[in-house]
Parts: C-alpha cells; sequence; structure tokens
C-alpha cells in the first residue's frame, strides 16, 4: 500500500542560535506529488522548542502529539522529553510501526529521535533526515566549515534546503525556516 512521504529536514546550531528547516512537498508513493505546503517543521512547547519530522505524514502528527505531550509532562526538558518518547516509540505496539523520524532542538541541545530507540545528538551541531536529508547533512557542513562567517543559523537552513531542492526530487522550494 502508497504511503505519504519524502521530505527533507535540516537543523542547525551557530552563533548561538538555532534554526530548523523543512520543505513543503508530500509525495504519494514514488511517483505523486500530493502537496506542496505542508509545514513539517513546528515551534512547541511556547515557542521553546522546534521539531521536525519526515516519514509518513499520519504518523509524524502522532509523534508530534506525543513528543509535545512528554514536553509538557517534563516541564519542557528536551532531552527527558526525547528519552522517554523513544523508550514509549520503542516498546508499544502501535507505535512501534509508525515510519517516521523527529529532529528537536531548544537553545541547548540538538537530538534525533527514532522509533528503534535512538536519541542521538550530533558532535558538529548539525542534522539532516529524510529522502534528502544526506545531501543537506553534506550542504550544511560545507557552509558551517566555509561560509560561517557569513551566514547566520536561519541563513544556513534556508541554504541548505535550497540545494537540496536542486538535487532531490522529493524536496521542493516551498521551504519553512523556524529559529530559536
Amino acid at each position: 500500500m502508497n504511503q505519504f512521504h519524502a521530505t527533507t529536514i535540516f537543523a542547525v546550531q551557530h552563533k548561538g542560535k538555532c534554526a530548523m528547516a523543512g520543505d513543503g512537498q508530500v509525495t504519494f508513493g514514488n511517483a505523486v506529488v500530493m502537496k506542496h505546503t505542508a509545514k513539517k517543521v513546528r515551534k512547541l512547547f511556547n515557542g521553546k522548542v522546534l521539531a521536525g519530522f519526515a516519514g509518513s505524514v499520519a504518523d509524524a502528527f502522532t509523534l508530534f502529539e506525543k513528543f509535545e505531550g512528554k514536553l509538557q509532562e517534563y516541564n519542557g526538558n528536551l532531552q527527558r522529553a526525547a528519552v522517554e518518547l523513544a523508550k514509549e516509540w520503542r516498546s508499544d505496539k502501535v507505535l512501534r510501526k509508525l515510519e517516521a523520524m523527529l529532529i528537536v532542538m531548544d537553545n541547548d541541545n540538538l537530538l534525533l529521535v527514532s522509533g528503534t530507540g535512538e536519541v542521538i545528538e550530533p558532535d558538529d551541531g548539525i542534522l539532516a533526515i529524510g529522502s534528502g536529508g544526506n545531501y543537506a547533512l553534506a550542504a550544511g557542513r560545507a557552509l558551517k566549515n566555509y561560509a560561517a562567517d557569513h551566514l547566520s543559523a536561519k541563513e544556513m537552513a534556508q541554504a541548505a534546503l535550497e540545494i537540496v531542492a536542486d538535487i532531490c526530487v522529493y524536496t521542493n522550494r516551498n521551504i519553512i525556516v523556524e529559529e530559536l
């Protein structure tokens, strides 16, 4: 059965700021673009946390709701909320079947959360997921290494997604960038 999926999410911590970008494309199967303006990056917990998803849309909305609930439960502690979500996601019979990944960040932390129980913090302050994730990661690392003095975190996130949109058929130029 075909599912709605495919996207690129990119997050960066740079010069004391955090930014996350995502494109707006929703693809049905491998051949049809169903939507161009999906919003896959959101501010949560009174605007103090950014979250972005890649994967099945319905599954990602379920995870957004679960993660926001964990943030409330743990009073905005991003690391604790991410670990508890990953534990529940991995052990729950229904959640275990969800096909999505999350990147979550606040001013101090940047984490990848997956359904296999991983909560990963990158060494370099950059994460990317989705079908264009590897392209975004490469673009972001190049931008951070060679243009860091000239770009803000928000500009870096925007530029990384623009580069991906030129390469990945599952990523469009309807880019949403959120910043903390």
